[in-house]
C-alpha cells in the first residue's frame, strides 16, 4: 500500500534518526510526505522549584527540541514537510494532525526508554480511535 502523508513521532534520541530512516524507505517509491512530531518535557513538572523561572526553562525546551529537529531534517536526504512540537498527550496530538492534515500513517518507535514508552503508549490510543495505519517500530538495544 503506498501511502501519502506520514506522521513521525520522534524523540531527543539517536534511535530517532533510526526510525526516520524507516519512515523514509516507506515514503521515498510513493514520494509521501513526512511530518515529524515530537513531545516537549513540560517543564510545569517543576513549577515548585523554579516557578519564577518557569518562562525561560519553557523557552529553553522549546529552543532545544527545535534545535534536535533541525538537526535530524538536515540530516536526511528526503524532504521533510513539516515538523511539530508537541505538549501535553501525545496522541491528542497526533489525533488531531491526523484529521487536520491527511495523514495516512502514523509511525512510532518502541524502546525501554521513557519517551519511547510514552509514545507506544499512546500508539494504542491512536490505533484505538483512529482510522489510520498505525507502525510501531522495533528500536535496537
Amino acid at each position: 500500500m503506498a501511502y501519502a502523508h506520514l506522521l513521525v513521532a520522534v524523540a531527543m534520541t539517536p534511535e530517532s534518526h533510526q526510525l526516520l530512516a524507516k519512515a523514509i524507505d516507506i515514503a521515498r517509491p510513493s514520494r509521501a510526505r513526512i511530518t515529524l512530531i515530537t513531545l516537549a518535557s513540560d517543564p510545569e513538572l517543576y513549577n515548585q522549584l523554579a516557578a519564577p523561572m518557569m518562562e525561560s526553562v519553557r523557552t529553553l525546551v522549546y529552543e532545544e527540541m527545535q534545535h534536535f529537529l533541525n538537526e535530524l531534517v538536515t540530516s536526511t536526504h528526503y524532504p521533510i514537510e513539516q515538523t511539530l512540537i508537541a505538549s501535553g498527550e501525545l496522541s491528542e496530538h497526533i489525533l488531531h494532525v491526523c484529521r487536520t492534515r491527511g495523514v495516512d500513517l502514523v509511525i512510532c518507535g518502541n524502546h525501554n526508554q521513557t519517551f519511547f514508552s510514552r509514545v507506544a503508549c499512546a500508539a494504542k490510543r491512536v490505533v484505538k480511535h483512529s482510522e489510520v495505519d498505525v507502525l510501531l517500530v522495533s528500536l535496537g538495544e
